[in-house]
């Protein structure tokens, strides 16, 4: 599993990253109801410390079922909301698959 929370880990914390760095390739993702909220600006500097902050947990092996199951449902939010650009979204769904296995898969020994 450990893998699986790397890859994970990975994701989240280049989109986290690059939030801060280039935010200008990410507003696009941001729903509509949320920019009615919050400034996009905003928005994607929190979205961004939260996304690094679940890159640590997942690398940390802590509580897996709960940073899997945390992983996966940014994950699948990310696809439920931005439908339109399928084309770029699917692997949030793939990677949010990867994200259950850490939900329900079996972790230590294999027999």
């Amino acid at each position: 599993m450990f893998l699986v929370r790397l890859a994970l880990a990975a994701s989240f914390a280049y989109v986290g990253i690059s939030s801060f760095t280039n935010p200008d390739l990410w507003t696009g993702f941001v729903p509509a109801f949320v920019q009615a909220i919050v400034p996009v600006a905003t928005f994607l500097k929190i979205h961004g410390v939260a996304e690094v902050i679940l890159a640590l947990w997942l690398l940390s092996g802590k509580a897996q079922v709960w940073s899997g199951l945390v992983a996966a449902l940014a994950l699948f939010s990310i696809v439920f909301f931005n439908l339109s650009a399928w084309d770029i979204v699917f692997r949030d769904l793939s990677l949010g698959l990867a994200a259950l296995a850490l939900v329900f898969g079996k972790s230590g020994k294999q027999t």
